[in-house]
Formats: C-alpha cells, sequence, structure tokens
C-alpha cells in the first residue's frame, strides 16, 4: 500500500487525455483485475510511473527551467560571469534542506499511518460491537437499531473527516484538477440522505440539529443501552461491556478528530518550503561556473555554450527536492480524500455490509469499486 504519494487521480485513467498549459500528456494504465485488492487500499494500481508523476509535478518544473535559465542568461549574455555563488554555500543549505525534507515527510508518513490505524482499530471495534448487539440481546429489532445506530456514527464521523480545511492541499491546482477523475462517495451525496435510512425521525431530527453531530449519535446510544439495562434486556455485565465499548469509540472519535483539526506545524511547513525553493533559486548560480569551465576540455560544437547545461542539470536536483516537498504536503491530512488517504469510505461499506448480514439481512449493499485505480 502506497501511503507516502498521494500522485492525482487523472493519471491513473486506462486512457487519458489530458490538455493543459499548452501540452497535451496521454497515458495508459491497467486496472487491477482483482477486486479483493482493494481491500483496505487507497490507490491499488501496482506502481505510479515516472510519467505520471512528471505531469503531477510538472507546474514546478515549469518554475524550475526558469530558475536555472536566468544565471545562465547573467552568466553567458550579460557577461556577469562574477556573478555566482561558491558552491560550499550550496552545498550547505542543500543539506540542511534534505534535513528538513526528510524530518516533514517523515512526519507527514506518520500523520497517515495514524489515520489508518485508527480506522483499523475502527473496524475491529464495530465488528464486535456488531457480533454482542446480537448475541446480547433475544429481540432482533433491539439488535437492528443498535447496528443500525452505529452504522449512523460511522456516516456521521466519515462525512465530518472528508470536511475541506483551509491547511488542507486539495484545492491546489496540481491535486484539484484530477478531482473529477475517481469518486469520493461524501461528496456525492448529503449526510442527512445517508442517515435518513439508519435512524428513526425522532432521533434523526436530534441529529441534524446538533452542532456535534457524531457525540450526539454516540449519546442517544448510550441511552439506549441504558434502556435496555433498565427494561432487563441486558444484565450488568453486558451493560458495563456495552459502555466501555461506547468509551472506546468516543475515544477514536477524539482522535480522528484532533487529526483531522490539528495540521501539520504550520511553522515547520513554511520552514521546509522556504528552504527547498532557496536552495532551487541558489542551485544554478552555484553550478554554472563550474559548467562553464568544462569549456576547456570540450571539443566543438560544445565548447562556448556548457554554461547552457546548467539548465537540466540544476532542474533535475531542484526537481527531486520540489517533488519530495510536494509528496510531504499531500500526505500529511490523511482524510480530506486525496489518491492515498485512508479509505474511510470503502471500510465503512465493508462495515455496512458486514453488519447487516449479521442481522440476517439479505439485501446488502454493493461494495464500493475502485475508479481509475483509485478507492476512498
Amino acid at each position: 500500500m502506497l501511503q507516502v504519494l498521494s500522485i492525482p487521480r487523472a493519471l491513473l485513467l486506462n486512457k487519458y487525455d489530458f490538455k493543459s498549459s499548452q501540452v497535451t500528456f496521454r497515458f495508459f494504465d491497467k486496472v487491477a483485475g482483482n477486486q479483493n485488492q482493494y481491500k483496505n487500499t487507497m490507490h491499488i494500481g501496482k506502481s505510479y510511473r515516472l510519467g505520471e508523476f512528471l505531469v503531477w509535478t510538472r507546474r514546478n518544473t515549469y518554475i524550475l527551467f526558469f530558475l536555472g535559465l536566468f544565471p545562465v542568461v547573467i552568466h553567458e549574455i550579460w557577461g556577469l560571469k562574477w556573478l555566482n555563488v561558491p558552491w560550499p554555500v550550496v552545498a550547505l543549505l542543500g543539506t540542511a534542506t534534505a534535513f528538513t525534507v526528510g524530518f516533514k515527510n517523515a512526519q507527514t508518513y506518520n500523520r497517515a499511518a495514524e489515520g489508518q490505524r485508527l480506522w483499523t482499530d475502527i473496524l475491529g471495534l464495530s465488528r464486535f460491537w456488531g457480533t454482542i448487539s446480537v448475541d446480547f440481546l433475544n429481540n432482533q429489532e433491539q439488535s437492528r437499531e443498535l447496528i443500525y445506530r452505529h452504522l449512523a456514527w460511522l456516516t456521521a464521523l466519515r462525512f465530518y473527516l472528508r470536511e475541506d480545511r483551509v491547511w488542507e492541499s486539495n484545492e491546489k491546482s496540481h491535486n484539484k484538477e484530477y478531482q473529477q477523475f475517481f469518486h469520493i462517495p461524501e461528496r456525492m451525496q448529503a449526510v442527512e440522505a445517508e442517515l435518513k435510512g439508519l435512524l428513526p425521525e425522532h432521533e434523526l431530527e436530534q441529529v441534524l440539529g446538533s452542532k456535534n453531530k457524531i457525540g450526539k449519535i454516540l449519546g442517544l446510544q448510550s441511552k439506549a443501552v441504558k434502556s435496555l439495562n433498565a427494561d432487563g434486556e441486558v444484565i450488568a455485565p453486558q451493560y458495563a461491556a456495552l459502555q466501555q465499548m461506547l468509551k472506546d469509540l468516543h475515544s477514536l472519535q477524539a482522535k480522528c478528530e484532533q487529526l483531522k483539526d490539528s495540521p501539520y506545524p504550520r511553522q515547520y511547513a513554511v520552514i521546509n518550503h522556504i528552504f527547498v525553493w532557496t536552495f532551487c533559486f541558489m542551485l544554478p548560480f552555484g553550478i554554472v561556473h563550474d559548467f562553464d569551465l568544462l569549456n576547456e576540455v570540450v571539443d566543438p560544437p560544445l565548447r562556448g555554450y556548457m554554461a547552457w547545461v546548467t539548465i537540466p542539470f540544476s532542474m533535475l536536483i531542484s526537481w527531486m527536492y520540489i517533488s519530495l516537498e510536494q509528496v510531504g504536503e499531500s500526505t500529511e491530512n490523511p482524510f480530506e480524500g486525496s489518491a492515498n488517504d485512508a479509505p474511510i469510505s470503502q471500510m465503512s461499506q465493508q462495515l455496512n455490509i458486514e453488519l447487516r448480514e449479521m442481522l440476517g439481512e439479505s439485501n446488502l449493499p454493493d461494495d464500493l469499486l475502485p475508479h481509475n485505480n483509485i478507492i476512498l
């Protein structure tokens, strides 16, 4: 499972023509044939390809071209050959930048892994909730109410986690342009419509009128469990077990909310951005003189033009730093709905099917299927 890269969506089409900035890109990709491979995954293709990655980062590549061109023009056309930066300065700056980029990517990967871990815990706890809701009660309708109310909690939680935040990267141009090529279920239907079939009418009104819909549903669940205990439907140890599970669900909800509402620290994000672009700006000034010295050892027709080789080499080195920064930025928010986010929609649908099956229902919803190798 690829969790670090968040390569956008349209790049994963079977046959994709993309026209932007006067450039046409054409790619081919193979959709996985075994649908069982996408359990708890995001991007399900075998691998990202270099061409896909180049398209995703192409806007920054255009900038890097002009950053490489500028010092060469100063050096070769304007004749200001003294205007260069000593190579040790650039090397030290590159080392510092590598540390900051590596630190950020490590931390953002940890955030992505944490999001996956939290929903894996929710997956396990939800299955156990379904099991004891059926086993503890002899009344099929009461079991159904407990399970459906839990499905409503899962629904409200995933809709909350898919809400936009100002610091998230989904609205950035290199991500936004691909959103039409894969599905985010929470952006295709309102939460009210999803909850309507899971809660009784009087409970639905309470939930929709609450500022904290997720917490309200757990509160209603707790009242229902208390009522079952008061009516003698569950004995004291069973009641304690159900309440302990509700406490665990509260804890997991809070951790998901904390991860959603607490961005990667802005001070680290901005210093990483500044370091990377400063290095990309300084790099061609540091190597143009060295490439110009190669004119003494090369033969015509290259002699006299070696300084221009600065452009592709500075672009290549800078692109590596810029791409790592872009990867880190696209990994830090695991619930926003990018290509490698935690697949909370698919996991919720998986639970929806399993819990209804525990109730003996036969008219089960379908699995979510990947679109262009991406499932959320």
